[in-house]
């Protein structure tokens, strides 16, 4: 019965994941449309020797590097303060719609999202239709280079930190409660229990995170650039998954090529993820095999 109830999932899984993984065979080959991924000839890894000479991707390389380490740096600790914060909420009724407020945004895709914040950020938008209203210029939002990044940053912070919480919010339920009894008995403060208590308690489930997030830090927001993204700002916006895209579907798509691409940011993106659980290890702590 147990296998019967396992096998719908591991059919999907079959399917949809590791059936198209014969497709990344492409990458040792010169796509052929006559002859499809099976019958297209083989060229070894004549498609990873153009990678490293062509600049246009090295700058992908370090603009996604730029781009997501800012991530780890900004959005991914508010998931973690959110979760703190709603936690020190004692009002149970305010503390679900607060949870619900923030969550929101998660069920909406950078479509939806990207054409609101467009429409509010546009020249005639909202928020420069303020700005004229105290006789200031108006300031052009969404094609300036200098401000593209943060704009993204903030975005996903609105976006995602909400729903991340939920996860740190589940591992503050299982800490157990005599520890902040025994804290309140000895005086202590609720900041001096959210960071001696419910931050330590947290910590393992933090580190797993942390890692899952290095793992992906090669392939992270490509929804989001691209929904956000316009000519004025290419020269911020073109990140590895943007790069792939362009290849791939843009002037001479290239599939074996792009292929070849995608397969390094898998491997460099695999290798990023045993590097972050190796450290962690080493550091004592629990990585995420063991």
């Amino acid at each position: 019965m147990v296998y019967t109830l396992l096998a719908p999932g591991l059919i999907w899984y079959i399917i949809f994941v590791y059936g198209p993984m014969g497709g990344l065979t492409l990458a040792f080959k010169s796509y052929r449309v006559s002859g499809g991924i099976w019958g297209s000839p083989w060229v070894g890894m004549e498609n990873f020797k153009y990678i490293f000479v062509d600049q246009a991707f090295i700058r992908s390389v370090v603009r996604t590097l730029e781009i997501n380490l800012g991530r780890m740096v900004f959005q991914f600790p508010m998931a973690i303060v959110i979760a703190l914060l709603l936690n020190e909420v004692i009002f149970l009724r305010m503390k679900k719609s607060l949870q619900t407020i923030l969550t929101f945004p998660h069920f909406l895709s950078w479509v939806v999202l990207s054409s609101v914040l467009i429409t509010v950020l546009s020249y005639d938008g909202f928020v420069n239709g303020m700005i004229k209203t105290f006789g200031l210029k108006s300031f052009n939002f969404l094609g300036n280079e200098s401000i593209f990044v943060p704009l993204l940053y903030i975005t996903e912070i609105w976006k995602s930190s909400g729903w991340g919480a939920i996860i740190y919010l589940a591992a503050i339920s299982g800490i157990d409660a005599e520890q902040y009894e025994a804290a309140a008995i000895d005086g202590v403060n609720r900041f001096q229990r959210m960071f001696h208590i419910t931050l330590p308690g947290i910590m393992p489930t933090i580190i797993v995170m942390f890692i899952l997030t290095m793992g992906g830090l090669m392939s992270t927001g490509f929804d989001q650039i691209f929904n956000l993204s316009n000519d004025a700002v290419r020269g911020v916006a073109e990140t590895l998954d943007m790069y792939i895209y362009k290849i791939s579907f843009q002037s001479a798509p290239d599939f074996s090529y792009s292929t070849a691409v995608s397969l390094f940011r898998s491997v460099i993106n695999m290798a990023l993820l045993l590097a972050a659980d190796r450290i962690a290890k080493l550091m004592g702590k629990d990585g995420l095999m063991g």
